[in-house]
């Protein structure tokens, strides 16, 4: 029996319609062993230009979306969407045509849902990158490490500027372990990140320094590449190291002192004389209860 025919058997007591938005008509559903498409069509009668936000009701063509949705019964689901491409009504604008896209549930251009990337994007905030990757595969969901990365970033790049204080503080950190570095820059006074930037090297700190040049102290690890940046954009601004990196630097000190003063290797000479011979008596006794 189909996954069809079963899911219509189920209609009393599960509707799938109920699962997705009024926007869209489920026509089909076919299956195998491992996956499940849905095969889906939307019904919108018009859609809005994603550059300038003109609506727009000509209709250029149809093409097939294949999107992956959160899983059913344990099993890969996609939707394969039957969407319009429209054409933009606004001469001025740089877009000719857009693809067709449900308001908080399908985006332009996107391989998911906005529902499964949500659950992958709070998932890897809750957990890891990684962690999320393979808790996913574990659930046939289908992603990578790499794609969460991506996910993540694309949904901070979207997000409006966070303004900060005077004091903030900066730090580098992984995105992939030596693969993939950035910098995080957080406002000492909410302890929040107000900004990512790429890379660990001091390019991307300079230029977020001089778009917010009010910042009046910087706490920092001792990386001199970060150094050299907040001197050149900030020169009057304070830099602290943080606690952590104060401690480090005192035990480096205290370690370089110590090895400058004391040699390498420290030879302990051993006192032969003070190793006791064993006695002609016991040597004896030992032998008389041997041939005893």
């Amino acid at each position: 029996m189909s996954l069809w025919k079963e899911l219509k058997q189920m209609k009393d007591t599960l509707e799938l319609q109920k699962f997705y938005p009024e926007e869209i008509g489920i026509t089909e559903v076919t299956q195998n062993e491992k996956e499940i498409y849905i095969h889906v069509s939307v019904q919108s009668k018009n859609c809005t230009c994603p550059k300038c936000g003109v609506a727009s009701e000509h209709k250029h063509g149809t093409y097939k979306r294949k999107l992956q949705d959160l899983p059913i019964l344990g099993r890969t689901t996609y939707l394969i969407v039957n969407a319009y491409e429209y054409q933009c009504d606004n001469s001025s604008c740089d877009v000719t045509t857009f693809v067709e896209n449900v308001d908080g549930f399908l985006n332009y251009y996107s391989r998911m849902t906005e529902r499964c990337e949500d659950f992958i994007c709070t998932l890897a905030l809750e957990t890891s990158c990684e962690g999320s990757a393979r808790i996913c595969r574990s659930m046939n969901l289908k992603t990578s490490g790499d794609s969460i990365i991506r996910l993540l970033t694309k949904r901070y790049v979207a997000q409006p500027e966070v303004p900060c204080g005077s004091i903030i503080g900066v730090d580098d950190f992984a995105f992939k372990k030596r693969h993939t570095y950035g910098t995080i820059i957080v406002d000492e006074a909410t302890h929040k990140p107000v900004a990512i930037l790429d890379g660990r090297d001091g390019k991307t700190l300079k230029e977020w320094l001089s778009n917010n040049k009010h910042v009046k102290a910087v706490t920092r690890d001792r990386a001199s590449a970060y150094s050299t940046a907040i001197k050149e954009i900030l020169p009057d601004a304070m830099q602290i190291a943080d606690r952590f990196h104060l401690h480090q630097n005192l035990l480096e000190a205290i370690r370089n002192t110590v090895n400058s003063v004391l040699p390498v290797d420290i030879r302990i000479p051993s006192d032969s004389n003070s190793i006791a011979e064993p006695s002609v008596e016991n040597d004896s006794k030992k032998n008389a209860m041997q041939c005893g």
